[in-house]
């Protein structure tokens, strides 16, 4: 039986080994975060998220391990300056040295030197509501999503982090979906997958959002923009689909019920992967796919595509070997 995406992440951060307890001068207890361990065996913590820092590989997971490859993805070394010990995310740049990077607790993460040390820009002891995403448009403007339509936003490159009300879909009284994984469109939009078929699209770098129902009743944990202009969004039980806001969505069949976890796209090049460690790659935007599978069990949870168009894969048990 599969475990939710969603719920493996939360179950994860609750091991409070990740943290020490600080008691302040009132005698209240809280979180203090620990930094990540340098560990020999960093390349086989579960990997959740990668990106491309100008030609190296940027990929985070369990333990607040960091690992960066300088030759697309054939060998990884773990960042030695990493400042909590709990689970990260999703991780974003906006060129080779400029990032940030997302998870529990609400950290938000940001690195000046393509990934080797970071800094705590925001974080929430108080409470475990984890961010799954981040996506910034440039070195000022960014978006962080999370559990129960958790939605931070900032201006002036991470120095303040604004907390965005989302209003309900017509259907519900409060807007709680959790939303999964954020991914560009023209300008300045951005869409964020969610629950029960539905992706968010805001148009203001995340002040404002409204929905587009895919027909899909299940959450959707992965998105990009096809050359096309149509969206490509998977998840649970294999679901990949590809459609327009205001148009009937299609099914894309991969012949595999594991969830969608990772899509990514590269000019024509589009990869995407999941738990059962399924791989489709097309080389014609997304419009046909070859389907293949990992034989040693691997669930895979990322994927990048090297500028050949061939995917680097991440998976629970570290990077996938390129061989």
């Amino acid at each position: 039986m599969q475990i939710s995406k969603f719920l493996s992440f939360v179950v994860g951060a609750l091991c409070l080994a990740c943290s020490s307890v600080a008691i302040s001068a009132d005698g209240q207890k809280s979180l203090a975060p620990t930094p990540a361990v340098s560990s020999s065996i960093a390349s086989s913590a579960q990997m959740i998220s990668a990106a491309w820092a100008g030609d190296r590989v940027v990929a985070v997971g369990d333990h607040g391990i960091v690992l960066v490859s300088d030759d697309h993805g054939a060998h990884y070394r773990q960042a030695d300056k990493v400042p909590v010990s709990s689970q990260l995310n999703a991780v974003s740049f906006v060129d080779a040295k400029l990032g940030w990077a997302v998870g529990q607790w609400g950290v938000v993460l940001a690195t000046t030197d393509g990934g080797l040390s970071w800094q705590i820009q925001h974080i929430d002891t108080e409470r475990d509501r984890p961010l799954f995403s981040v996506k910034f448009l440039d070195a000022m403007h960014g978006v962080a999503v999370g559990l129960w339509s958790l939605v931070l936003t900032t201006d002036d490159g991470g120095i303040t982090w604004i907390e965005q009300k989302i209003a309900p879909p017509a259907s519900a009284s409060k807007a709680d979906h959790n939303l999964f994984s954020l991914f560009s469109g023209e300008g300045q939009t951005l869409y964020a997958t969610a629950e029960r078929g539905q992706i968010l699209v805001s148009k203001d770098v995340g002040k404002t959002w409204t929905y587009i129902d895919t027909g899909y009743k299940g959450s959707l944990w992965a998105g990009a923009m096809l050359p096309s202009g149509q969206m490509l969004v998977g998840g649970q039980h294999g679901s990949l689909m590809r459609g327009r806001p205001g148009s009937a969505w299609e099914g894309v069949p991969l012949k595999s019920t594991g969830s969608v976890t990772g899509i990514s796209v590269s000019g024509l090049n589009v990869v995407v992967v999941g738990l059962e460690g399924q791989i489709a790659l097309s080389h014609d935007g997304g419009m046909t796919f070859a389907l293949s599978q990992l034989t040693d069990g691997s669930a895979l949870t990322s994927a990048l595509l090297a500028h050949e168009g061939q995917p680097i894969l991440f998976s629970r048990r570290g990077p996938v070997s390129r061989k």
